[in-house]
């Protein structure tokens, strides 16, 4: 190798290159990376059941833990603030999801019909110039589509609890994230800690900033997620109903429900509507949805999500495709609808862990990250370089 010496003491020189060694070093350790990241997703996808589960209490943790900070902060006790949040908080968003959802399973042979009429609509213009497209291709479409909107409505109404071992496992991840839920509502900070105590102790206070940042992020995240998908649904739908659009509640729901795929979900429902009404109401009233929707995306993007998610939350919209899409082939729909809060607890804590100064522990607030904790100096910690530095005049003094 390189570097080596000879018995007389000269530099011996290596047989291989120093590119091709250090390519091979690169390599090799992409290899390694890469086989740990399988080895950890096919573990994930072997234990879903308990996974998904752990994750949606994850979720709806950051979206409930604000209240019961707020409860806390005026005076209310953790175990009454975490009865009051769960109780309240599960009532409106089941409430609001069974609504959505079975508004949706009602209105969607109509959406359905109307999809068919759509397409067969449309037929004549993409068999024409410029598209220009065989007519063998279109023949067999509105007969696939129209089974696979029947076979997920099955599979949406009956379908999912046909055998004894689904029902069981739907149970059981319903029972695993409220049990979640409470414990991490009510102890939250406890298991942090337990948690921290598997990190290096030197590192120890730059884990616990970057995780505290992170988690922070995930309620910026989610926080906004709710809110954008209820302005989402709200103003396509009104722009729906002063259109004289039909299926305006179905299409509204549809909406709400695909905002929580980030910018994919929100541009295929929009579509829809957009498509829906062409066909129902003529092309000026689709240009009319179309613009519509393209106001709302806007709005969404430029106001609501800067404006919600702040400084919390930093993903680049092409990280954001190409992760809905990477979570789409993993995992299928929960895959792609849980990537962008995976992305962006990752980028949180790296980019916390890699810059120079952190705030101290104690004065970064879990909630919001930008805002320190109330009766706590904003104390640095120092550069790692320096801690390491640091470290070696004491060993050296010794």
């Amino acid at each position: 190798m390189a570097g080596e010496t000879s018995e007389i003491g000269r530099p011996t020189r290596s047989p291989i290159p120093t590119p091709l060694r250090v390519m091979s070093e690169v390599c090799a350790r992409v290899l390694v990376i890469a086989a740990a990241l399988a080895l950890l997703i096919y573990l994930v996808t072997l234990l879903r059941v308990v996974v998904i589960p752990v994750a949606i209490a994850i979720l709806l943790t950051a979206l409930l833990s604000p209240a019961v900070h707020w409860l806390i902060a005026h005076k209310v006790p953790r175990g009454p603030s975490t009865a009051l949040v769960l109780v309240g908080g599960l009532a409106v968003l089941g409430g609001l999801m069974s609504f959505v959802v079975n508004t949706f399973i009602n209105g969607l042979p109509g959406l359905q019909t109307q999809l068919l009429a759509s397409f067969t609509q449309l037929e004549p213009l993409l068999t024409g110039a410029p598209f220009n497209l065989p007519k063998t291709w279109l023949q067999d479409i509105p007969t696939e589509l129209g089974a696979l909107i029947s076979q997920n409505r099955d599979a949406l109404t009956s379908g999912a609890l046909t055998t004894a071992a689904t029902v069981g496992e739907v149970v059981a991840g319903i029972a695993l994230a409220l049990f979640s839920l409470i414990f991490l509502l009510y102890d939250g900070p406890h298991v942090w800690q337990f948690l921290l105590g598997g990190a290096p102790r030197l590192r120890r206070d730059r884990v616990d900033v970057a995780g505290r940042r992170a988690f922070a992020s995930l309620v910026g995240y989610v926080r906004a997620t709710v809110l954008v998908a209820v302005v989402d649904a709200v103003g396509i739908g009104i722009g729906l109903a002063i259109v004289g659009v039909p299926l305006v509640v179905p299409l509204a729901a549809l909406v709400f429900l695909g905002a929580f795929i980030p910018t994919v979900g929100a541009v295929l429902t929009g579509g829809v509507a957009v498509l829906i009404a062409l066909v129902a109401n003529g092309p000026i009233a689709g240009l009319i949805i179309l613009a519509v929707v393209v106001a709302v995306q806007q709005l969404e993007g430029h106001v609501l999500q800067p404006l919600l998610l702040g400084r919390a939350v930093k993903l680049h919209p092409l990280a954001v495709v190409l992760s809905v899409a990477a979570g789409l082939v993993i995992a299928g729909v929960v895959g792609a609808l849980l990537a962008v809060p995976l992305l962006a607890v990752l980028n949180t804590a790296v980019r916390s862990l890699a810059a120079p100064t952190e705030l101290a522990p104690e004065t970064v607030n879990a909630v919001d990250p930008h805002q320190a904790q109330p009766g706590t100096n904003e104390n640095h910690l120092p550069e790692p370089g320096r801690i390491a530095k640091f470290l070696r005049g004491l060993r050296t003094a010794a």
